[in-house]
């Protein structure tokens, strides 16, 4: 994205300052014109040859270099209390260190290819002059100059490709990494649910707000799974999950993630203020705020800050304990405006005062709001607001989630 606009205006710019620059040459003589656009013909394949020979490579391996780099930093950031209280901070600095020189090594290389790259631009423009200013013989001196002016600026309208060139490789290395970060969905698959209805086949009748589901067993056999399947942050098979009678696998995701609110087991906040964080569920207002961050047990944490809104949660929360993470990005669920509210394992690391407040929160909450509930937690406290519970068993061989039983609190 840095270079984007740069590098598509590459073709437009290239064009215009190279026929401006041939059509002044043509004044002096028509050979002059002729001239200059072998020249820059010359200028521009050599500057290709070059880029793929040498700027393209340099740019995806400097491009792979900076993200190790970062992953690496980021890594050791994550884990900086454990490599303390482990001694191991020499460690840390040398896996840094041994990063950051194969990143200026592949720098390197991209400045060397960007040396060869102005060197062959030098030498095209001396190219152009010296064959211009002989084709432009026999016209006046000043159209002779001015041909070879235009010889200077017909090369400098080509620079811009070398400069694009230099960059492709580094700009190709990043767009497919973001390929595969985020790859592209489905958009063949647009049916709309007819309605907000939730069945998990096999597992009873549908679902709609103001219900509530339970879904528990042990760790690892798909709970968390199953709900990213059903919000659409996972592919979906078919014959596993409908929403308003459709099957999610023919639903595109983004229609899914409408639906939802989301509490993630794992926590992942910005490093910001809590307002950045919260606004991320969208538009909302102080109150509706604040009302969050009451409703979440965070409230009066956040007033007891200087900046309340506005105070910094660091890297990824690193200002708030686990605790208080877990409820922000509670705080950030309630205020997304959707049918269902998701929350995976919502109170896990609260001591039990904090957690019934919590939750008596969370049932007022639901009863005025209306929304239904999806909640996966090991813990009986949450599992008692959910009046059917079903527990999960595990994946298939076919990678849908196997049903253990259904259950019904005693009304």
């Amino acid at each position: 994205m840095q270079t984007l606009f740069v590098r598509r205006s590459v073709p437009v710019s290239l064009g215009a300052g190279g026929a401006a620059a041939i059509v002044l040459a043509s004044l002096a003589t028509p050979w002059a014109g002729l001239a200059l656009f072998l020249s820059m013909a010359v200028a521009c394949i050599g500057g290709v040859l070059i880029a793929r020979r040498l700027a393209e490579p340099a740019g995806r391996a400097a491009q792979v270099a900076v993200g190790v780099l970062k992953d690496r930093l980021a890594a050791l950031e994550a884990v900086t209390p454990e490599l303390k209280a482990y001694g191991l901070e020499g460690w840390a600095a040398e896996q840094a260190a041994t990063a950051a020189a194969d990143h200026d090594q592949a720098q390197i290389a991209l400045t060397q290819a960007a040396g060869w790259m102005a060197a062959w631009q030098a030498v095209a423009v001396a190219l152009a002059v010296a064959l211009v200013v002989p084709a432009s013989a026999g016209a006046a001196l000043p159209l002779t100059a001015l041909a070879a002016l235009a010889a200077i600026m017909g090369i400098e309208a080509a620079g811009g490709l070398v400069a694009a060139l230099h960059q492709n490789g580094a700009a190709a290395q990043a767009l497919s990494r973001l390929d595969t970060l985020l790859p592209a969905e489905d958009r063949g698959r647009t049916r709309a649910p007819q309605g907000h209805a939730i069945v998990l086949i096999g597992a009873g009748d549908p679902l709609s707000p103001p219900q509530r589901l339970g879904l528990a067993g042990p760790s690892g056999v798909g709970k968390t799974t199953l709900v990213e399947r059903l919000i659409g942050l996972r592919p979906a098979p078919s014959g596993e999950l409908c929403i308003g009678g459709v099957d999610i696998a023919d639903i595109a995701p983004h229609d899914r993630r409408a639906l939802f609110a989301y509490a993630a087991q794992d926590v992942r906040l910005l490093d910001g203020s809590v307002r950045e964080n919260l606004a991320l569920a969208g538009s909302a207002d102080e109150a509706a705020m604040w009302r969050a961050l009451d409703d979440a047990g965070l409230g009066q944490r956040i007033r007891a800050e200087p900046l309340g809104l506005d105070a910094p949660v660091g890297s990824n929360g690193e200002r708030l304990s686990g605790g208080e993470r877990r409820r922000l990005n509670l705080a950030r669920a309630y205020l997304r405006d959707a049918p269902w509210l998701v929350l995976d394992e919502p109170t896990e690391g609260l001591d039990v005062a904090t957690e019934a407040d919590v939750l008596t929160a969370l049932q007022a909450r639901l009863v005025e709001s209306g929304q239904g509930l999806i909640l996966i937690s090991h813990r009986a406290p949450p599992m008692a607001l959910c009046p059917l519970t079903i527990r999960i068993d595990g994946l298939a061989a076919d990678g849908r989630v196997r049903l253990a039983s259904a259950k019904r609190a005693a009304a």
